[in-house]
């Protein structure tokens, strides 16, 4: 997947700015594909010169003008052959991952206060998407929401990134007793 799809899809539900996308992105995209915002004002540039998005410009009064950008046809047709080809399989690139693999060779006190903070990440954005699927669901319940709701793509997405950050969670915690439970046993011996 490219940047600019990954844009073009934040710009599916309205009109943003740059500094609204980079928030917009923080909070939705980002779970799944990672920019700065440095990143996404390059790539807005480059989509509008491809006819992918198209600006306006909004004068202010008290602040600097913005441009806010939407989706334009082409943007459309170019994500709809982005759906349509084949999806890579995903795969995992975590330092942490590798550090663990280390275990047996490094002080494990070391990696328990990694895996607590990691833990405590993954919990912070279990919040997070519980907070936002909420907001999205509103007062329906989850199978009237996925079944009648405007748009399902964002709350999709969301329970994935619910799903990923538990799984997170769980590991780190699981891990984390595991290397306790050693630590302890080698000390009674």
């Amino acid at each position: 997947m490219a940047l600019r799809h990954a844009v073009l899809a934040a710009l599916l539900d309205e009109e943003l700015s740059g500094y609204q996308l980079a928030k917009a992105f923080d909070l939705g995209v980002a779970n799944f594909w990672h920019a700065l915002p440095q990143q996404l004002y390059a790539e807005l540039t480059r989509l509008e010169k491809d006819g992918l998005v198209t600006g306006r410009e909004v004068v202010q009064d008290t602040r600097p003008n913005k441009r806010l950008f939407t989706v334009t046809e082409a943007g459309l047709a170019e994500l709809e052959g982005f759906t349509a080809s084949v999806a890579k399989p995903s795969s995992i690139r975590d330092d942490l991952i590798v550090k663990v693999q280390a275990a047996d060779h490094v002080d494990p006190r070391t990696l328990i206060a990694q895996l607590t903070e990691r833990a405590a990440f993954a919990q912070a954005k279990v919040d997070l998407f519980g907070g936002l699927l909420d907001r999205m669901r509103g007062e329906r319940s989850e199978e009237e929401f996925l079944r009648y709701g405007e748009r399902v793509g964002p709350y999709l997405t969301c329970l994935r990134g619910l799903a990923f950050e538990r799984g997170n969670r769980d590991w780190c915690e699981r891990t984390i007793a595991v290397l306790r439970e050693r630590e302890a046993a080698r000390a009674t011996r």
